[in-house]
C-alpha cells in the first residue's frame, strides 16, 4: 500500500492466447532511487489461480523506478507439455520470450498497476488502475 513517502505496485497476467489469467508465472520486484541508483532487488511472488500476484514486497522510500522480471519460460513449457498431453503437435521448443522485463518511473504516494498481456510470441503492458 503506497504512503505519502512511498509508491506501490501489483500486477496480473492474461495469457491473451488462451483467454485465460496465467497461474504460477514467478515475478521478481527490484527498485532503485534515481537514474544512476543501482538497482536492489526487494524479493517476488508468483500469480495466483486469477493471475494476481498479491503479494509483491513494499517498495522502499525514495524509489524512482521500479523494475518487474516475469518468469515466462517455465509457464510456457508447462502450458505445451499440458496440450501435448491431449493433442501432440510439432511446436517450437521453449518460449520466443522466456523472460519480461518491464521497467517504469514511479511517484510517491501512487498506486501502480500494470498488467502484461502475454502470449507465446509476443506481448503488452500498460498502467492500469
Amino acid at each position: 500500500m503506497s504512503t505519502e513517502t512511498t509508491a506501490s505496485v501489483s500486477t496480473h497476467i492474461l495469457d491473451t492466447s488462451i483467454g485465460r489469467p496465467a497461474e504460477g508465472v514467478a515475478i521478481s520486484l527490484s527498485a532503485r532511487a534515481g537514474l544512476q541508483g543501482e538497482w536492489a532487488a526487494l524479493g517476488g511472488s508468483a500469480t495466483d489461480a486469477d493471475g494476481r500476484c498479491k503479494d509483491l514486497p513494499a517498495l522502499p522510500e525514495g524509489t524512482t523506478h521500479v523494475r518487474l522480471d516475469f518468469e515466462t519460460e517455465t509457464y510456457f513449457e508447462k502450458k505445451q507439455a499440458e496440450a501435448q498431453q491431449d493433442a501432440p503437435r510439432v511446436r517450437d521448443s521453449g518460449a520466443f520470450f522466456p523472460e519480461v522485463t518491464i521497467t517504469f518511473a514511479v511517484n510517491p504516494g501512487e498506486h501502480y498497476h500494470v498488467p502484461l498481456l502475454l502470449n507465446p510470441f509476443g506481448y503488452s503492458v500498460y498502467r492500469g488502475s
